[in-house]
């Protein structure tokens, strides 16, 4: 009987003290898993900081807040060539993987920009762009006032690429190379934007320069990535 009772305080002694050890590792393991939650927030708090400074460092801004020209032709060139070309190949299904996911594009006519009147297409749209023939109001005619009743594929002729633009003897990056006398508001309707204006001075000697012609595409950026927001075509206005 004594040795009964031996045995038994033996199992329960071991019992006890495997609770304890499982409990101490528990705890331990909380405790670890405390310390590597904190550590893990620290390294995430680090790397939002630097990508906070590297994004500051990417550009420098002008005393109106825009981006300055050099900054922005660094960050935008190269995505600009290859949008130009394929808009000067009517490759609007290519075109449209450079559209804003959601703000979609503006298709302004003349160099003001009317946020409440100019027509927005999404990424689909302008996908199918030269397939669409409804005949759309883009706007009205400078020094007519006629509306600008056009399809898709008549808007690009009159409207975006009207001129061979690729081969502009002029690219602006965050500079207004043409000025007629409708008010310039791009910078403002677009806040932290690249703007790259495309531009010819004129064609014919004898018109003095008033026949010029420009086209400005306009990226904002979404998610780390230059998108374009807006379309914007110019030239001598009444």
């Amino acid at each position: 009987m004594i040795k009964q009772c031996g045995d038994m305080m033996k199992k329960l002694l071991i019992i006890f003290m495997a609770v304890v050890l499982l409990a101490a590792g528990s705890s331990g393991c909380s405790e670890n898993t405390k310390i590597e939650e904190k550590e893990k927030q620290a390294l995430e708090e680090t790397d939002n900081e630097e990508k906070n400074e590297n994004n500051e460092a990417k550009y420098e801004l002008t005393e109106e807040g825009i981006i300055k020209p050099e900054y922005a032709r660094n960050l935008i060139e190269e995505t600009a060539a290859e949008l130009i070309s394929a808009i000067s190949k009517k490759d609007f299904e290519k075109v449209s993987a450079f559209v804003h996911p959601e703000k979609g594009v503006r298709l302004t006519p003349y160099t003001n920009v009317s946020v409440d009147k100019d027509v927005v297409l999404n990424q689909e749209e302008v996908k199918g762009f030269f397939n669409d023939k409804t005949a759309y109001v883009w706007g009205h005619y400078d020094g007519r006032g006629d509306e600008i009743s056009l399809t898709p594929g008549e808007y690009y002729d009159e409207f975006i690429y009207s001129e061979d633009f690729k081969n502009a003897e002029a690219v602006g990056y965050n500079e207004v190379l043409s000025s007629g006398n409708m008010a310039e508001n791009q910078f403002e309707v677009y806040q932290n934007a690249i703007i790259v204006e495309y531009y010819f001075p004129g064609f014919n000697p004898d018109f003095g320069g008033a026949d010029w012609k420009s086209l400005r595409l306009v990226f904002e950026e979404y998610e780390g990535v230059w998108k374009l927001t807006g379309i914007i075509h110019n030239q001598w206005t009444i």
